[in-house]
């Protein structure tokens, strides 16, 4: 099996996850978890130098979910990477759960911030980034951030503060599925041009099919080579990806699948990971 063929099939297994974990919590955040899954897979096998038994190693890579409500993909990603038991993830949302419903960095291994309160990720990113930096370390930081999170105006000052300080070790990428909570982006505060806004703020910015390993791998190569500004990655992704009726659904964006629906939610995936 090739490379791209063991991401998607990963990915297609982390998509199970999500749909199995919110629907026993009966809570949580299907529809913008699903529609990042490619890029954290990419990122998790295939890019950062990470090792799960030494989860606080100072040269790993770091990768900040400044979309916090996607703590289900975060989570998942990292039982299937070996942080934790794959079996704990059905915790999620419960007393006493180390799977809280935003990632808490003093309870979970591999978190490496708390998140939560959206258009703050960047910012702590920018600090790690400083960090290598000063410690003449080669680690690189990734971000994930959301197309509704970017309305907020800190995004901009971090933005702002990365080019300054030639943050050429951040990479981040921008989940534009085109629905938040309260509907169609555009609609609520358009952010257009997106890619056009991140090079006036200095940052070397690329646009991809958030769904095609191709074009999300080529992308991350790319971003290693550029020096002296951030790279963003503008990610063009559907909300719900790969659950039909899930798909483009904005009221899917924090409402959990019932047992009936997870049921037709993994007979889905498990056709699509048959055909792989």
């Amino acid at each position: 099996m090739d490379k791209i063929a063991e991401l998607k099939k990963k990915a297609n297994q982390i998509r199970k996850h999500i749909i199995r974990m919110t629907c026993a919590a009966g809570s949580g955040h299907p529809g913008g978890s699903l529609s990042a899954a490619d890029i954290v897979t990419a990122l998790y096998f295939h890019e950062m130098r990470l090792d799960p038994s030494r989860p606080k190693w100072p040269d790993r890579d770091r990768f900040v979910l400044s979309k916090g409500h996607a703590a289900p993909l975060l989570y998942s990603a990292l039982a299937e990477r070996g942080f934790f038991p794959p079996e704990e993830l059905l915790t999620l949302r419960k007393l006493g759960s180390r799977l809280q419903g935003h990632p808490d960095m003093r309870k979970l291994p591999g978190v490496e911030i708390s998140t939560g309160s959206l258009g703050q990720g960047l910012s702590a990113a920018n600090g790690m980034a400083l960090a290598a930096k000063l410690d003449a370390k080669d680690y690189r930081v990734y971000v994930l951030m959301g197309d509704g999170e970017i309305q907020e105006g800190q995004v901009w000052e971090a933005a702002m503060a990365a080019a300054h300080y030639k943050l050429d070790n951040v990479t981040a990428f921008l989940d534009y599925n085109g629905l938040q909570i309260d509907g169609p982006v555009r609609e609520i505060m358009s952010p257009e041009p997106v890619a056009g806004k991140w090079r006036a703020f200095g940052w070397h910015a690329i646009e991809i099919d958030g769904h095609d390993y191709r074009q999300i791998l080529d992308a991350l190569t790319e971003a290693r080579t550029v020096k002296g500004k951030p790279t963003m990655v503008v990610a063009g992704t559907v909300k719900g990806k790969g659950v039909s009726f899930m798909e483009n659904k904005v009221d899917w964006h924090g409402v959990a699948p019932g047992p009936d629906e997870m049921e037709r939610a993994l007979a889905e995936l498990d056709e699509a990971e048959s055909k792989l």
